[in-house]
């Protein structure tokens, strides 16, 4: 498997959020989202086995685990890494483009699927399909640029989503928080505002955090 970084830090998205975790950010992606904000995880990495990167989670001592990426969805042995990760809280957040039942998910573990929606030059590359294999604990996330983007979600929602945790987040500097707050309380959707918190915590351009 091909590694980016592994780090300690406080989750800063989704239903965890705030909480210390540990980070495996796989190197590759098959999209080059406009916003991308690890743009570096595009290729840089080294190759490292499943025990090897299991060993470095362990000693950190914390039981929440993200992989992330990158596209985790694309590393061969994913599933060798969640045998290993059994009884830990793992999230796998995953961009929406890729089968997510090609892997077997374990109890505790779940996914972070996030929709692409227009701003990103990769809203048609979704498979939709993917919310059929979605579960209760599985979060499905659209990262808002524009009301065309928050449009299109709604709708991706309305035909979609039977099963998982909705969340909307801003791209970070094009939109106004504020904005898209008044348009979820004025259409009356029951979704879940959030903030990248570690952009908030550290400087947005840091990395390992």
């Amino acid at each position: 498997m091909k590694v980016n970084e592994i780090f300690l830090s406080i989750q800063g998205e989704g239903l965890s959020s705030g909480f210390p975790t540990v980070f495996v950010r796989f190197a590759g992606c098959n999209l080059r989202c406009r916003y991308c904000d690890t743009v570096y995880a595009y290729y840089e990495g080294e190759e490292m086995t499943c025990p090897e990167i299991f060993n470095i989670i362990q000693k950190y001592g914390y039981k929440r685990v993200c992989l992330t990426g990158g596209e985790p969805l694309l590393q061969d042995g994913l599933d060798e890494l969640l045998g290993l990760l059994k009884g830990y809280a793992v999230t796998i957040e995953t961009n929406g483009s890729v089968r997510i039942n090609k892997i077997t998910m374990i109890e505790g573990h779940s996914f972070v699927m996030d929709m692409k929606a227009p701003s990103s030059g990769h809203d048609n590359d979704m498979l939709m399909e993917n919310f059929d294999c979605l579960r209760e604990n599985d979060e499905i996330k659209f990262v808002i640029g524009s009301r065309q983007d928050y449009e299109w979600a709604k709708s991706i929602i309305d035909s979609y989503h039977s099963k998982g945790s909705i969340t909307f987040s801003p791209v970070y500097g094009t939109v106004s928080y504020q904005i898209i707050v008044d348009w979820i309380l004025k259409d009356r959707l029951d979704v879940r505002f959030q903030l990248q918190l570690h952009k908030l915590i550290w400087d947005p351009s840091v990395r390992g955090v």
